[in-house]
């Protein structure tokens, strides 16, 4: 993961000099235990790496990190996984509508999310990435894990110029997904 951020920071900095400026002062251990501890969640290895890389963007910075989704802070993701949370069983009646293991990583502004998915949910697969959508039933892993989706951002980065870089981007198709799934 650490390879894969250093690569990612390298990019960002170079492709995207005003965004990066943007992004905010990493997290520490400290802080993300403090973090655990007051939200009552364990924040896996590779999203702490993430974290302690960058603690998101800042607020006042609108653009999209990635597929139309700003990078929130940890704390303002686990904030929103807390409120979504004591929603489920009376606005979230279907199943998974919302998942109480999914903390939302990227979020385009709208109520719809990338979620870190700590359980697995549809796949058994724990920190795969889901999107979240706030009005529609389709719930899609669109990769299996969060090193999985930075590559393919990368990737992205490497195979653009800085002058035919434009921020609204979407990264698609990690080897085999998305795998879609419909809430009934």
């Amino acid at each position: 993961m650490y390879k894969i951020i250093e690569k990612l920071d390298k990019l960002l900095a170079e492709l995207r000099p005003e965004y990066y400026s943007a992004l905010n002062e990493p997290l520490n251990d400290f802080q993300i235990n403090k973090l655990e501890e007051a939200y009552g969640v364990k924040i896996p290895g590779n999203l702490r790496a993430l974290y302690k890389w960058k603690n998101g963007q800042n607020p006042d910075c609108v653009e999209s990190f990635v597929n139309n989704s700003m990078f929130v802070s940890l704390e303002h993701a686990l904030y929103i996984a807390s409120e979504l949370n004591e929603m489920i069983g009376s606005d979230f009646e279907l199943e998974n509508w919302w998942n109480e293991k999914w903390i939302p990583v990227f979020e385009n502004g709208g109520g719809d999310s990338i979620c870190c998915d700590l359980s697995g949910t549809f796949t058994g697969i724990e920190g795969q990435l889901i999107e979240f959508w706030h009005a529609d039933n389709d719930r899609n892993v669109i990769s299996p894990t969060l090193e999985a989706f930075l590559s393919k951002v990368i990737d992205f980065y490497e195979t653009k110029d800085k002058d035919e870089f434009d921020e609204y981007f979407e990264v698609g198709n990690v080897d085999g997904y998305p795998i879609e799934f419909i809430l009934e």
